[in-house]
């Protein structure tokens, strides 16, 4: 036992309450729907900024599993966590760079209806998602990154709607790949910013450990 009888940090409560872990189930069970919805539509479509979303909220609702799982264990564990999460939003990123890259010299024009309406029905599902968790926001890297997660997802969202219009009145598929790149820029910042918190959690888990 360490000489320190002070109790949890106020991370830490956050962190194990179950109003947050009742946020994270929400917010994996939405983004898993999601993935179904959005994933048969961009093929269909023929959209990759749709196809990367939806491989984007696959992505979140395993995060947001790994998150459910890790919420009550110490700060170092949350930390891998969130290291482990950093990693496949930086994965997704350059994913979703290289498909744009195919794309390029491969894809046809997408379907700008189904493009807006289902980018529309992704942004009220993220921002549903976004507003549960931003209280938790200000928490440790592994909550952190949920609520980056979400946030990236609503952005990408309203880009995939912008990119709907954009193909509509172009009648090209540049629209489409410009939010696409975007969206992979966007993954591998919050992927490093992520990856960076974890660090630092991690190594003041270690500490802490070490002090005990």
């Amino acid at each position: 036992m360490g000489c320190c009888d002070c109790g949890p940090s106020e991370k830490d409560v956050a962190s194990a309450s179950p109003a947050f872990r009742r946020v994270l189930l929400w917010a994996l069970i939405i983004n898993f729907s999601m993935f179904g919805v959005e994933i048969v539509a961009g093929i269909l479509s023929g959209s990759v900024s749709l196809q990367a979303d939806a491989i984007d909220f696959l992505g979140d609702a395993g995060n947001y599993g790994i998150s459910l799982a890790v919420a009550t264990m110490a700060l170092a564990w949350r930390a891998r966590a969130a290291l482990l999460k950093g990693t496949t939003m930086g994965l997704f990123g350059l994913w979703v760079a290289g498909s744009t890259l195919w794309q390029l010299f491969h894809g046809g024009v997408p379907d700008a209806t189904t493009m807006g309406t289902v980018g529309f029905l992704a942004l009220v599902a993220n921002v549903s998602v976004a507003a549960m968790l931003y209280r938790y926001r200000e928490g440790d890297s592994n909550m952190r990154s949920v609520w980056l997660c979400s946030r990236n997802d609503a952005i990408s969202n309203v880009a995939v709607m912008l990119a709907a219009l954009g193909v509509f009145g172009t009648g090209t598929n540049w629209p489409d790949l410009i939010v696409a790149a975007i969206m992979a820029g966007l993954a591998l910042s919050s992927s490093w910013s992520v990856i960076r918190h974890a660090r630092s959690d991690l190594a003041q888990g270690k500490a802490a450990q070490a002090a005990e």
